[in-house]
């Protein structure tokens, strides 16, 4: 895998994205379609978006019985998105049954969608996860072991800080992909994130991808933004 920068669209419409690419019509990107977007859009916008040359992170998160997480990651991979994701915490039936949705939904010839787990959402603390989630382990543990489950699982990675990285990828492997949001330009706010870093920083720390939203969105100018994200990225 490449380490791309993966473009978070956290817009509610279709008509919102077009005018946010509109000025990198000259780029293939990588973008994150989540569940504000695609609840409202659903498989029109991916068909849109992979028309235009774009990869797609379908962020949706997964996270019920085996049999309805593999029943509808059988139907996402006929989108052929490359990259879907479920819960960790969901357990590793759920997770070994995502993969054979996908495997069973993926056409003759194509490739199948990468698939990563969430291990703790980077807005959890460790407060957070102590006291309202109830694991009373440290987070860097807990996100090892989630992340070894995941692989054990036939997963190719995780969702993770990238203050995280280090630990899973001595743990699990250092071909376990790690994609990692709560990714912030220096200076901007960390909103509601808590383990953030800056670009520069994810990629000393090994993280294979980032996900970059409200740096970029939010921006005056996002092209800009984009530009600057890419050469810390790549320093």
């Amino acid at each position: 895998m490449s380490k791309p920068i993966i473009l978070a669209l956290d817009f509610p419409t279709t008509k919102d994205v077009e005018a946010f690419l509109k000025p990198f019509s000259n780029e293939s990107l990588y973008v994150k379609v989540g569940m504000e977007l695609y609840y409202q859009t659903g498989p029109a916008l991916i068909d849109l978006l992979k028309r235009d040359g774009h990869k797609v992170f379908l962020d949706l998160k997964l996270h019920d019985i085996p049999n309805t997480v593999k029943r509808a990651m059988k139907g996402l991979a006929s989108l052929e998105v490359d990259l879907v994701n479920v819960h960790a915490a969901g357990g590793c039936a759920m997770m070994e049954a995502a993969v054979e949705g996908l495997e069973s939904g993926t056409a003759a010839g194509k490739k199948r969608p990468d698939c990563i787990a969430v291990t703790q959402l980077t807005s959890t603390s460790q407060e957070i996860m102590q006291q309202e989630i109830l694991i009373h382990h440290e987070m860097k543990e807990v996100v090892k072991r989630y992340a070894k489950f995941a692989r054990q699982s036939g997963l190719e990675g995780v969702v993770c800080s990238a203050l995280e990285v280090p630990a899973i990828k001595e743990y699990c492997g250092q071909d376990t992909m790690t994609v990692t949001p709560g990714i912030r330009i220096a200076g901007d706010l960390a909103g509601d994130q808590k383990r953030v870093t800056t670009p520069a920083k994810a990629r000393k720390l090994g993280s294979d991808a980032i996900v970059v939203g409200r740096s970029i969105t939010s921006a005056k100018d996002p092209v800009q933004a984009y530009q600057q994200v890419q050469q810390e990225w790549s320093v």
